[in-house]
């Protein structure tokens, strides 16, 4: 800790310099949080999804609806201990930038899903009340919703209600995640009320949801639900809940080789200016080196103080950078109805504290191997 002075007095040396440097590897750790954020919010999907959950679809397009029939078929199918149904409905709230995710579900939905929480009384509330709706916290206090509330919504995929100019939904219930990375930006109403109200697909859903008994035996269930269903008007297909969530992931392109390619074109330039930097401030010093030398610092001790002042000032940029990304998404996401999942990952935050010190090593370890090997007699030598 006694030669932190001379570490802080070496930076302060070049100050403009110093800073650009720091500057530089700020916005390449800020890039790094950005990127991870996105990343896990186009792929989270994948690692929240259960392994005893299949989903079942139309096997022409995801976009094709089933009969609502079906439910009862697949339940009979051994091997299945729950089935559930969704339905896109792309709801719009007052303006068409005000979109989220919207679903009717029957009234049994959230036993489905274990990551979503929901007061006993507000679930009994919203199986009494055949307009009501549960939405996550996210979009509650996104649009100031409460309990009690009453909230039109318009669909441009299923138009207006029978003898209604909107569909008039009752907040009964506001759901949390157990998980951090848990999606609260989801809308829930009762289905039977969607199905009377609907001008058109009357008794169609759009997928179902399968749980299993037992998840090794997934795969065999898929197959049996899809050979039921096989050579009808409405085929299905059945795969589990992480595969398609890795397949709307993968419509995107493959995000970890263009997270792997950014990052590392990132780093590597920012490793080389922070590298050329260390160089010519051990350049600059190679007198002051000779006369420590001289004095009796030993090379262990002169290759730890370079290393030190490397080290210092990637963690001062790179830390502040993950910082800044970290206090950023923990405001939620920018465009929610996009990106419903946002935030940064600890585990990706604790590797970029790894790199911030990495990148540090790797920016001067060559000039602190270089002063290491200097002569004292070279060294002042070269003084004028």
């Amino acid at each position: 800790m006694k030669f932190w002075f001379l570490i802080g007095g070496n930076l302060k040396r070049r100050k403009l310099r110093t800073a650009l440097t720091i500057l530089s590897v700020l916005v390449a750790f800020l890039l790094y949080g950005f990127l991870c954020t996105i990343t896990y919010a186009l792929t989270g999907g994948v690692s929240l999804a259960h392994a005893d959950r299949l989903v079942s679809h139309h096997k022409v397009s995801f976009i094709l609806e089933l009969p609502v029939s079906y439910e009862t078929r697949i339940q009979s199918i051994p091997g299945v201990a729950a089935v559930t149904h969704q339905t896109w409905f792309g709801g719009i709230y007052q303006d068409p930038k005000n979109f989220f995710g919207s679903f009717p579900v029957p009234d049994d939905f959230f036993a489905m899903y274990p990551e979503y929480t929901l007061a006993p009384d507000q679930m009994k509330k919203w199986q009494t009340t055949r307009n009501g709706a549960v939405v996550g916290r996210a979009t509650a206090e996104r649009f100031g919703w409460k309990i009690g509330d009453h909230v039109p919504l318009t669909s441009p995929i299923w138009g207006q209600p029978a003898k209604q100019p909107a569909w008039d939904f009752e907040i009964v219930g506001i759901y949390d995640g157990k998980s951090k990375g848990a999606d609260t930006t989801s809308f829930f109403f009762r289905y039977d009320f969607f199905d009377e109200g609907r001008q058109r697909g009357k008794g169609e859903i759009g997928w179902y949801t399968i749980r299993v008994s037992d998840p090794n035996q997934a795969a065999a269930v898929a197959r049996a639900v899809d050979n039921e269903f096989a050579n009808s008007p409405f085929e299905t297909k059945t795969e589990p809940e992480a595969a398609l969530a890795a397949g709307f992931a993968q419509q995107v392109g493959d995000i970890g080789r263009i997270l792997v390619s950014i990052l590392g074109a990132v780093f590597f330039t920012i490793l080389l200016v922070a590298g050329n930097t260390m160089a010519q401030a051990v350049r600059e010093r190679t007198t002051e080196l000779g006369v420590l030398k001289a004095m009796g610092f030993g090379n262990e001790l002169v290759l730890g103080l370079v290393l030190a002042e490397s080290c210092l000032m990637a963690a001062i940029g790179g830390l502040t950078g993950l910082g800044i990304a970290w206090l950023i998404t923990l405001h939620g996401s920018p465009v929610p109805s996009l990106l419903p999942i946002f935030y940064f990952p600890e585990r990706n935050l604790a590797v970029g504290v790894a790199l911030v010190f990495a990148l540090g090593f790797g920016a001067g370890i060559f000039p602190a191997v270089q002063a290491m090997r200097l002569r004292v007699a070279e060294a002042l030598g070269r003084h004028v």
